[in-house]
């Protein structure tokens, strides 16, 4: 339960999620999941990461239920600093990271599988972000990592999801394989990776990320913001009770 890792003679580490029911995170779940990815590529003996999930599927994002029962901003300034920490982890790793994402990937889910640097997915796997039906923004910059600039625009504006089928099209998911083959292959290519220079590697993983066209982590700031102000203006707050208690969310303002 929670999140667990691996490391095998290859260097290949595993970190798995399993945080039932749906694996939302809550703060310290994200801040963990931030750590545990960072101090693995620090570690020498790791050459590359494998992240994935047990259970329905890869990530629902944030425990909003968590923010709604804590008092004041503590909690959702919590989870934003914890997405941003996780989110950069993934990316600022000094090896490649390869996720594996099973069922859906939401949210949060996007803001990790968006900075990795391999995509495994199996063939039930839906991507999208329903923030602005939580009265949120936040990881279009990592969901334009992977669907093209309007199709990104219409998956925020309406809530769509996108599958893995279609991810598979675009080029930013590498492989679709069935739910059963999904850790499998991802280890396949975690394992290609582990057999070649560490050395090499960890400078290829660096030097990818400063030929990026955008800095993920500015970008990523700057959506926050707009969080922010809408929970200053009540907005936010209005959209997570109606998530909990299951109601019409008023979608007046």
């Amino acid at each position: 339960m929670g999140i667990s890792q691996t490391i095998d003679d290859l260097g290949v580490a595993e970190v798995v999620m399993d945080n039932p029911p749906v694996n939302a995170l809550n703060v310290a779940g994200w801040l963990e999941l931030a750590d545990t990815i960072r101090s693995l590529g620090d570690d020498g003996s790791v050459r590359v990461i494998v992240l994935r999930a047990e259970g329905r599927g890869f990530n629902a994002g944030v425990d909003i239920k968590e923010m709604q029962a804590t008092e004041g901003f503590k909690a959702l300034v919590g989870a934003n600093r914890g997405c941003f920490a996780a989110f950069a982890a993934v990316y600022e790793c000094a090896v490649p990271v390869i996720v594996a994402v099973n069922g859906y990937c939401l949210g949060g889910g996007i803001g990790l599988v968006g900075n990795a640097d391999v995509i495994v997915a199996s063939d039930d796997a839906t991507f999208g972000l329903p923030e602005v039906d939580r009265g949120a923004l936040g990881a279009a910059t990592h969901l334009a990592r992977l669907v093209p600039q309007h199709k990104m625009r219409a998956m925020v504006y309406t809530g769509a999801t996108a599958t893995a089928a279609e991810l598979h099209h675009f080029g930013s998911v590498a492989r679709v394989v069935s739910r059963d083959e999904l850790r499998g292959a991802a280890m396949e290519i975690a394992r290609e990776i582990a057999s070649k220079s560490p050395a090499v590697i960890r400078a290829a993983k660096q030097s990818l990320n400063g030929i990026d066209p955008i800095d993920v982590n500015r970008s990523y700031r700057f959506e926050q913001g707009f969080t922010f102000e809408l929970n200053l203006l009540g907005v936010a707050d209005e959209h997570r009770e109606a998530f909990v208690n299951k109601r019409e969310t008023d979608t007046s303002k």
